[in-house]
């Protein structure tokens, strides 16, 4: 009897451990571990021209939305979790498609900087985005992307199925080498670490006729975690990569989504209850405006006009508009900055946030 219950905890115990092994190398291959900095790939023809000194640069910013569209009350835009929807239909991610060239077209920037488009989520039919997008616009030649949330299966009971999201530039003008450089996260235990968004700044670098080098970067920052310190870690990332660009003497300009509000009392104010959750009342933002030239500015923001400068309505239904300004530019101080605006007028239906667009002069 003791030879068969030894047996029986002998294959127990190999069973418990095959499937130890099991669980971990799921965890680790079936998620996005990023090095703290990586060299991402860049597709450019080399006959694209070069930027010059002194040129007017036009650059837009846009959240897409993984081209889901307005249509949807998804079930992570209400503050439980709870809302109706999972997924966009095929036709819905086509118009949202269709809309957003529409614009850029338009528009006619030199840069795009986009965020939130997927490659590989279950939800958006596995679906490279960004392949769909650079086949619609081949007047941007050059691009580069980096996942900032990527798993083979994510085990959330309104998910169930793979995820992966990028942010991504793409410009006119020849970009020569790209990198993705991880920001610092809130640690969420071990489990939930493994399927987390990992936050990055994607950096392009672009050469100039004159032997020198402008940046453009990028970036989609997570949502604010309650009793940690993780955004003041992130904006101090993200400066030391700006203080760095600056002791070379190169140019930049960074838009993207920050999720964070003006540095302004009212700004957090206006907002539902429910939704200031979602926000440190002392924005972080302003180790970054206390450094850079960011657009819009805190006067803007601030301002009478402040309902111009919104950039982000929510899909959920007791929101008539948009109510937040989360989207931004910075820039050097040195840099002359001209005309810029949220697009608002003709793109309320295509994304749960607004292009925002800047020019400027570089030096």
């Amino acid at each position: 009897m003791k030879t068969f219950f030894t047996k029986l905890a002998r294959w127990v115990g190999a069973i418990l451990l095959i499937l130890i092994l099991a669980l971990g190398g799921f965890l680790w291959l079936g998620n996005y571990h990023p090095a703290r900095v990586e060299t991402m790939q860049v597709s450019c023809p080399a006959s694209s021209p070069q930027l010059e000194a002194g040129q007017t640069l036009k650059v837009l910013t846009w959240n897409v939305q993984t081209m889901s569209g307005k249509n949807y009350v998804f079930w992570s835009d209400l503050p439980n979790n709870d809302g109706p929807d999972e997924k966009p239909s095929p036709e819905d991610i086509t118009a949202t498609f269709e809309e957003t060239v529409r614009v850029v077209k338009d528009e006619d920037p030199d840069i795009l900087l986009i965020q939130e488009i997927d490659d590989g989520a279950e939800r958006t039919y596995y679906e490279d985005q960004l392949a769909r997008l650079s086949a619609m616009l081949p007047e941007y030649p050059c691009v580069t992307s980096a996942f900032d949330w990527k798993s083979a299966y994510v085990p959330h009971p309104r998910i169930h199925g793979s995820v992966g999201w990028k942010v991504a530039i793409l410009s006119k003008y020849q970009i020569s080498a790209a990198e993705r450089i991880q920001l610092s996260t809130a640690d969420k235990g071990f489990l939930e670490n493994q399927f987390k968004i990992k936050p990055a700044i994607l950096k392009a670098m672009m050469p100039m006729t004159n032997g020198g080098e402008f940046a453009a970067l990028t970036l989609h920052l997570d949502l604010y975690v309650p009793g940690t310190d993780a955004k003041d870690v992130q904006l101090a990332e993200i400066g030391q990569v700006l203080k760095e660009l600056d002791a070379a003497n190169i140019p930049w300009v960074l838009g993207g989504d920050f999720n964070l509000l003006p540095y302004d009392d009212a700004a957090y104010a206006r907002l539902q209850p429910a939704q200031q959750k979602y926000y440190n009342p002392k924005s972080e933002l302003k180790f970054l405006t206390d450094r850079y030239a960011v657009i819009p500015t805190l006067e803007e923001t601030n301002g009478a006009d402040f309902a111009n400068w919104l950039t982000r309505w929510p899909n959920d239904p007791s929101i008539p508009g948009p109510d937040r300004t989360l989207d931004y530019f910075f820039l050097p101080n040195n840099i002359n900055i001209g005309a810029h605006y949220v697009r608002m007028e003709d793109t309320l239906h295509i994304s749960d946030h607004l292009p925002v667009v800047v020019e400027f002069q570089i030096p």
